[in-house]
């Protein structure tokens, strides 16, 4: 079993009467309650406003796959909690930041730059398109999917240069965006996911939900390990050599 801990802000539901109408028990509901379907897949959900944040040491330990939702308040999550999060996908856990997480203190901590965009709210549709078709992420999705309304995010995108580009996103208002990037840190696996203003129902769009369900799966770790930095002695003063 994956075990999965879906993280959101769940600022602006409780505060937009506009976003709880679109999301009334919360964005990590909704991404939960798609992937409980999945017979592979467990999970549990925290919110800024839980203790800590919802996150512990002990419970990063116990989770493969951890999906971040963060857009006004990433200044409210502790220092320490975003070095916890940095610190368990360098051992190997899974992490898919979602949407405007790409502002987050984890997401910057891993990147090391400042992940600035451009952005505009004014409900341009979007087109995005599948980079490669043969990626585990993007397995069920065709050439292309459409989302009717959403944030328009826009390049320059100041993060690293990608491991892989998934999927392009272009809107009708002229804007492109790397919108699905893959990344290694340490011994683990990072996808970022543009899709997901919260005004918008992106969530419950069948494209975007296989998407991160595929997501789910790719990151989680095969292998996890804290990475020392030993002081080692030789194998042996005696090794032959060859020519």
């Amino acid at each position: 079993m994956i075990r999965v801990l879906v993280w959101n802000e769940f600022k602006h539901e409780q505060e937009s009467k506009k976003v709880a109408s679109v999301y009334p028990n919360g964005i990590h509901s909704v991404i939960a309650e798609f992937l409980e379907k999945e017979k592979d897949i467990v999970v549990k959900t925290a919110t800024l406003y839980d203790e800590n944040c919802g996150i512990t040491k002990e419970l990063l330990d116990a989770t493969d796959v951890l999906i971040w939702w963060g857009h006004a308040a990433h200044e409210r999550v502790p220092d320490e909690v975003a070095k916890m999060v940095r610190d368990a996908v360098h051992e190997g856990m899974g992490m898919i930041f979602l949407h405007s997480a790409h502002h987050s203190k984890p997401f910057r901590l891993l990147m090391g730059t400042p992940c600035n965009l451009t952005w505009r709210e004014s409900c341009d549709s979007e087109i995005l398109w599948v980079i490669d078709p043969s990626h585990p992420i993007t397995r069920g999705i065709d050439r292309y999917f459409k989302l009717d309304a959403e944030e328009t995010y826009g390049e320059p995108f100041s993060v690293p240069n990608p491991d892989k580009v998934l999927l392009i996103g272009n809107y009708s208002g002229g804007e492109v965006f790397r919108s699905g990037l893959l990344y290694e840190r340490g011994n683990g696996k990072i996808f970022y996911f543009q899709p997901g203003h919260e005004t918008f129902p992106t969530f419950k769009i069948p494209a975007v939900q296989t998407i991160i369900t595929n997501a789910v799966r790719f990151v989680a770790p095969s292998y996890r390990q804290v990475i020392p930095c030993p002081n080692v002695r030789k194998i042996t003063d005696n090794m032959p050599y060859v020519i």
